[in-house]
């Protein structure tokens, strides 16, 4: 379940990705439901056509984020039960993403699967790749600690735990510098394409003075900054800066990152209580 709710496929920017960032950042804070025509006009503010929207809300319903739920005479639709736990985890990932540091430990997961799971195996791959660990070899992968929790949580999803030891240890061991390996163990120039991309679309949108950007601006540029960033914090995992390239642009991105929901959350969240709040009383 934790994997369709995730939704690892949807293209950032895209109406689906959107919606669910949008589901995200705002459904908690309006009690866990929302009318439709509320939804259609918090797309609309993103550029989204109500039919693309509709469109977009059908994709996500089947990836069971939300349900349908009516109230009154109201369409609307609710948080699915299984949601707010893997909301609350991307909250933890996306605004508080964690950083090596030379003395932190490194979890190795080494899994033997038998070929008629294969399909499950090639779960596993997927999801450890999701979260940000890197690969060793085919059965040997390997990430920071505070990790570990969270490849437990897959391999008890996929039935897959009794193939798999989890290892705990200190700095790695290898031929060579661990910063050279690293490199094989990580795709880095993917890792840095991600933070360019966001720097390169979002550098111009910090914000001007508050009474220069209206709420419903600020909601669009809140909204599309968390959506080009939430993949990052997972496919990222951390890695200590001194094992990265001096000219590493992780750190920059998370600062603009942080300068961007510093300035946009609260007029953003103002936005999406004006327009619930339009959408009730009329």
């Amino acid at each position: 379940m934790a994997e369709i709710l995730d939704d690892l496929d949807s293209r950032p920017g895209s109406a689906t990705s959107l919606l669910r960032t949008t589901v995200g950042v705002s459904l908690r804070e309006l009690g866990g439901w929302i009318a439709l025509p509320h939804l259609l006009e918090l797309m609309a503010a993103l550029g989204v056509s109500a039919p693309r929207a509709r469109t977009a809300v059908a994709r996500v319903k089947k990836r069971g984020l939300l349900v349908p739920e009516a109230r009154g005479k109201v369409a609307g639709y609710a948080l699915a039960p299984d949601a707010t736990g893997m909301l609350e985890r991307g909250d933890r990932r996306i605004y508080h993403p964690r950083t090596m540091t030379p003395d932190s430990a490194w979890c190795a997961l080494s899994f033997s699967i038998p070929e008629n799971r294969r399909d499950q195996r090639h779960q596993l791959r997927r999801r450890l790749h999701w979260i940000g660990f890197g690969t060793i070899s085919p059965a040997l992968w390997i990430g920071p600690e505070y990790l570990a929790d969270e490849v437990e949580e897959i391999l008890g999803d996929l039935g897959l735990r009794e193939y798999a030891t989890v290892l705990i240890s200190e700095a790695p061991r290898v031929e060579g510098s661990l910063a050279e390996a690293v490199a094989r163990w990580w795709d880095l120039d993917a890792l840095r394409a991600h933070h360019e991309e966001f720097l390169a679309q979002h550098e111009a949108d910090i914000a001007p003075p508050a009474e220069g950007l209206g709420p419903r601006e600020a909601f669009g540029r809140y909204i599309r900054s968390i959506d080009s960033w939430r993949v990052i914090p997972y496919v990222d995992p951390g890695l200590p800066p001194e094992l990265l390239p001096a000219d590493w642009p992780g750190e920059r991105s998370s600062r603009l990152f942080r300068t961007l929901h510093e300035q946009l959350a609260e007029p953003s969240a103002a936005f999406v209580r004006q327009a619930f709040m339009h959408k009730t009383q009329s």
